[in-house]
């Protein structure tokens, strides 16, 4: 759900409240999984925070430009998060680099199957042959070799992610989406997001989304490829915000993407938890 006008929110009965000069609208609480608050000048109540953070809704609120700045995380998202939280502490590190190494190869993986669709075959195989030669904690960096060759193959020689242009801004908005729905996936099983299996930096309290978001950018790189980005605007933001609606493949099933992640994240609390990564679940865009 996304609020992009001003208005004011409350809660009533179970229910989210939006009233604006035009009209009021209600909508369940049950009912929203993220509610996305584009403008600053939205008031909301204390109250209906407190019931969206019981609910587990992920809330992101947006900056002046309306691009995703901050976002409500609750302290307890499982009755066992006191215990959960030690055992995260305490995962090994061999199992965590193993599930790592899965991960970037098949975001690897992932992006060749992209340029492929794409009649890119040069490049795709590259990135084949960068899949096939990960190695332990992908102490070689392919996934950066590949991120190189793949970006070039979309955006064109000169592209550089650091560059400030409405590609990038439309890659990080969506970016910034499916970090909030991790992060909304890993404290509503108990765990915290500060712990990563790879990313670790200090200043990042989203190490863990971070970590476990990077198979599911291809999804958001998807959408920007076929945008027409002369501007950068509500319509192109809210096809992205969109993309958790979108569908997916995963153990032989069709996936809403936002269950997908659901699915996804609690196969790798499992395969670490169990010492046993043929617990992980990948998603495809096809169905094999």
């Amino acid at each position: 759900m996304v609020i992009h006008n001003t208005a004011k929110l409350d809660l009533q009965l179970g229910y989210l409240v939006v009233r604006s000069d035009m009209n009021t609208t209600k909508i369940h609480i049950s009912e929203i999984g993220l509610l996305l608050i584009e403008s600053t000048s939205v008031s909301l109540t204390v109250g209906l925070l407190a019931e969206l953070t019981r609910q587990k809704v992920k809330v992101i609120f947006c900056d002046q430009k309306r691009n995703p700045s901050s976002e409500l995380i609750g302290y307890y998202g499982s009755h066992d998060t006191s215990n959960k939280v030690r055992t995260q502490i305490n995962w090994s590190r061999f199992i965590k680099d193993s599930v790592w190494t899965e991960i970037v190869r098949e975001k690897i993986k992932q992006q060749e199957c992209f340029l492929r669709e794409l009649g890119k075959e040069e490049e795709a195989r590259l990135l084949s042959g960068y899949s096939r030669a990960v190695h332990w904690k992908d102490e070689t960096n392919r996934e950066g070799h590949a991120a190189k060759v793949y970006f070039n193959a979309l955006f064109g020689m000169d592209f550089l992610r650091s560059q400030d242009n409405n590609i990038n801004a439309a890659l990080n908005y969506g970016y910034s989406i499916l970090l909030s729905a991790f992060n909304r996936e890993i404290v509503a099983n108990g765990y915290i997001t500060q712990l990563g299996l790879f990313h670790d930096n200090m200043f990042n309290q989203f190490n863990f989304g971070s970590d476990l978001m990077e198979l599911f950018r291809i999804l958001i790189d998807r959408l920007v490829y076929n945008m027409n980005l002369i501007d950068f605007e509500h319509e192109q933001k809210m096809k992205l915000v969109n993309v958790l609606n979108g569908e997916v493949y995963m153990e032989g099933k069709h996936f809403i993407v936002n269950n997908a992640i659901k699915r996804y994240t609690k196969s790798v609390f499992d395969a670490i938890n169990d010492s046993d990564i043929s617990l992980l679940r990948f998603y495809s865009v096809d169905e094999l």
